[in-house]
């Protein structure tokens, strides 16, 4: 529009001045050029009112804003121990062997005759009679060590979006880039559960130099007139109360971050009852959304998918939001637990050594090799029910403290997966492969298949201090906590998942209002193993370190991550 007017002005005097180069008439001239000065001031005028509502329509349209952190770690791993065992059922394995159906043992090209050839050790127990029953069966040595990683970078780009679409509709987005320094492979060599790469964990994750969609939903408002609300899409479900006082933010999500930080796909049917209660920011809301899809992708051209959809729903009810107090109540189910997601991971060179000994001979020629695989579960575990209670308060002076209270509830059905049934282990069963020239052991049956209730507690405050903030947290999770927040970001593991005791102690230093450095230390003391998943019985660490229990993946016994972070909001 600005070039435009400028045209027209510039052709105006053009004319002018051939019209009148002629005439001496300084009267006229004078008029003319007070003409055309009124031209100028009224387009200008004109010009700045219309480029003013062309950028008030374009950002009417999307709002960009956003969060930079990088973020240095020094993190410390202590008596981190792997005692690999599975369960087998002996009792099977004698009357199999005794039947003849493994071959004979004395026949060294029989599956059993080569068993026995591989595994003295086990033959000699057998043959003596010392394996009765179902027991463990020893895959590796024992080995335990210290870790350190002296210095861990990573860098996280938020880039939030927003759009008015209507009067009452709205649409929000975030995208999400979260990586650590020098790598972008996007997958890891699996050795934790975190370290497994999957849709619900990945913005919690470091998985490369790429932007991916963490939230993407719209609020329906006032629908009909009403105090009611519709909000479908990948939902805003991390960073919920009250973990954001640890990131100096508002409120990141909607459910309570004590038992949920987790991207989900789904919707939200709210009501504002604030509105006929009088209470301040009250709001009930009923939640559902699909944590895992069992068919599409899965190869179900095939006929054998095994797994079903796990679908999750319950109520999440703000009964008190004043600005000063927040008092927040969480149920929910999730039914159809498989033994684990689809998702990718590079497979360990000292898995394929017990799982895969044919592969593994092909392996030891390319030692720093891992090959990618895609990952999805074996089967149905059972069904989980998640509930709590949080209590925050916010001074008129910046003082804030919370404590929450969360409880989780495990059915198991009695199935088992490679990795274990619903916090249970597999019983493994001998059979023969497809061709009948080897013996495998293939899991059966989960050895427990009863309800398991586990808690966790969280409190916290932080304190107004020179130059910034201050703050202490704790949580302790029990023996069967377990909660849905593996998608917090934290390197050692989710912190508030820990099947045991996490102290944190940070300073934050306040540089201007949109950026601030924040010093932190993490102190993680884990009692039981599997902290994050609900797969596999949880062990005592203590146990599994003197030997007398065993876990396929390295178990850590105590941890400590000391870290310093710049953060820029824009």
């Amino acid at each position: 529009m600005r070039t435009l007017l400028s045209i027209l002005i510039a052709n105006a005097l053009a004319i002018s001045g051939s019209a009148y180069a002629g005439d001496s008439d300084a009267q006229k001239i004078a008029e003319l050029k007070q003409q055309l000065a009124d031209l100028t001031e009224e387009i200008d005028d004109i010009n700045s009112r219309v480029d003013k509502n062309e950028r008030h329509t374009a950002l009417d349209r999307i709002q960009i804003t956003g969060d930079f952190r990088t973020k240095a770690h020094s993190l410390h791993y202590q008596n981190v121990t792997w005692n690999p065992a599975i369960k087998v059922d002996f009792n099977d394995f004698g009357a199999k062997a005794m039947s003849g159906a493994f071959g004979m043992p004395n026949d060294p090209a029989s599956p059993l005759g080569q068993m026995m050839q591989a595994n003295p050790d086990l033959a000699a127990a057998f043959q003596s009679g010392m394996l009765q029953g179902v027991m463990p069966y020893v895959l590796a040595p024992k080995t335990t060590q210290d870790i350190n990683n002296d210095i861990f970078y990573t860098t996280r780009l938020r880039l939030n979006l927003k759009a008015k679409v209507w009067d009452n509709v709205n649409f929000a987005g975030r995208l999400s880039m979260y990586k650590n320094w020098g790598d972008s492979t996007g997958v890891q060599v699996f050795d934790s559960w975190r370290s497994f790469t999957m849709d619900g964990t990945n913005s919690g994750n470091t998985s490369g130099d790429w932007l991916r969609v963490e939230r993407a939903y719209f609020d329906w408002k006032n629908i009909g007139g009403s105090k009611t609300y519709l909000s479908i899409g990948r939902r805003p479900s991390t960073y919920g109360p009250p973990t954001q006082y640890r990131e100096n933010e508002m409120r990141g999500g909607t459910p309570s971050g004590h038992l949920v930080n987790f991207n989900f796909d789904g919707l939200t049917l709210g009501y504002k009852l604030g509105e006929i209660t009088g209470i301040d920011g009250q709001v009930v809301r009923f939640c559902y959304g699909q944590g895992f899809e069992s068919q599409w992708g899965n190869g179900e051209m095939f006929g054998d998918i095994v797994t079903k959809d796990t679908h999750l729903g319950g109520f999440n009810i703000d009964a008190i939001n004043d600005g000063n107090h927040f008092l927040q109540i969480t149920l929910f189910g999730a039914k159809d637990i498989n033994d684990g997601f689809k998702g990718t991971m590079a497979f360990p060179t000292q898995l394929a050594g017990i799982f895969a000994p044919t592969m593994y001979q092909d392996m030891q020629k390319f030692s720093n090799f891992n090959f990618q695989t895609r990952v999805q579960p074996s089967g149905v575990i059972g069904d989980m029910y998640l509930g709590g209670i949080g209590y925050a308060y916010e001074s008129d002076e910046d003082f804030k403290a919370f404590a929450s209270f969360g409880w989780t509830r495990a059915e198991g059905n009695g199935n088992a997966g490679m990795f274990g049934g619903m916090l249970s282990d597999a019983v493994f069963e001998a059979q023969l492969n497809a061709d009948g020239s080897e013996i495998i052991m293939m899991p059966s049956a989960a050895d427990e298949a009863d309800t398991k209730d586990g808690y966790g507690i969280y409190v916290g405050i932080q304190v107004p201090a020179p130059y910034g903030k201050f703050g202490l947290e704790y949580n302790y999770g029990s023996k069967y906590w377990t909660p849905f927040t593996q998608a917090q970001d934290d390197p050692v593991g989710s912190k508030l998942a820990t099947r045991g005791h996490v102290a944190e102690a940070y300073y934050m230093f306040d540089i201007n209002p949109r950026m601030f450095i924040k010093l932190a230390g993490l102190y993680y003391d884990y009692e039981y193993t599997g902290s994050g998943t609900p797969v596999g019985a949880p062990q005592k660490v203590d146990d599994v370190i003197n030997g007398s229990a065993f876990s396929m993946l390295p178990v850590v016994d105590t941890a400590y991550d000391l870290n310093a972070s710049l953060v820029v909001n824009f």
